[in-house]
């Protein structure tokens, strides 16, 4: 079930659109993003490494890995390039499928988000803590084909979702209801780099009603369990195949990432 529309209350998706200098926020998200800066600045460039860590992954799937299909769970508000433009600009015939909870996301998401006539874009409003519902959606079954390989993309959500089996168990069932052949694709925050900068960002987020569970590389590379990782592995993002020299260290970008192939 879809979040009710507050905006007297902060949303993910809009502090995110804050943090990356996007427009598309309210006074509660622009007070949550100011003081998670306060007590972390580098809550700042984790976004925004987040997003470069996306287009490399989307564009190796599509380019290199042969994937057609992509399921976008928690796409946040559009900040270009996204998924459908990285995964089209290799393959024009590719299918996305975007997934928010927040009405705003998806009033852009119509609105801004558009597809190459050879491929599609669909969206669906949908929680990732309701995986039965997303797999079920219209929009998904009329857009996807799930016997066919999918690309599961989970960029920077599995940090709002607190409780660790129900976290692991969301990532089972949404890979279960895949074929062989399909990929799986997340990034995570980290405490590893800055435990005490990142504890008071949880504090800041949790006390405006957004749960946040930062997680270990161990904890982030069990996501992965019976998967056939791809180098270099669950790996800090500015380290996942970099095309430059960042200027950046794993302590601001602060999320790890990986990749991997379901057998």
């Amino acid at each position: 079930m879809a979040a009710p529309f507050d905006t007297g209350r902060p949303h993910p998706a809009r502090v995110y659109d804050f943090l990356l200098g996007g427009k598309d926020n309210f006074a509660a998200d622009r007070e949550a993003a100011a003081e998670a800066l306060k007590v972390n600045p580098n809550a700042a460039t984790a976004p925004l490494q987040n997003r470069a860590f996306l287009r490399r992954a989307v564009r190796h799937l599509a380019a290199e890995a042969g994937v057609r299909q992509f399921l976008d769970i928690g796409t946040g508000l559009p900040t270009s390039p996204n998924v459908h433009e990285v995964a089209q600009s290799a393959v024009p015939t590719s299918r996305i499928v975007y997934v928010d909870n927040d009405p705003i996301v998806l009033t852009h998401a119509r609105a801004l988000l558009d597809s190459t006539p050879e491929g599609r874009t669909a969206y669906v409003d949908g929680d990732l803590l309701d995986v039965e519902a997303i797999l079920a959606a219209p929009e998904l079954r009329s857009t996807l084909d799930l016997s066919q390989p999918v690309a599961l993309l989970l960029f920077a959500i599995l940090h709002f979702v607190e409780d660790d089996e129900a976290a692991y168990g969301i990532v089972e069932r949404l890979m279960s209801a895949l074929p062989s052949g399909s990929y799986l694709v997340l990034s995570h925050t980290t405490a590893d780099f800055e435990p005490e900068s990142w504890g008071r960002f949880v504090q800041v987020m949790r006390a405006r009603g957004i749960p946040t569970r930062l997680r270990d590389q161990q904890e982030v590379a069990r996501f992965f369990t019976g998967l056939d990782l791809a180098d270099p592995g669950v790996v800090p993002i500015l380290r996942w195949r970099p095309e430059r020299d960042e200027p950046q260290t794993d302590a601001q970008a602060a999320l790890y990432g990986g990749l991997a192939r379901k057998p």
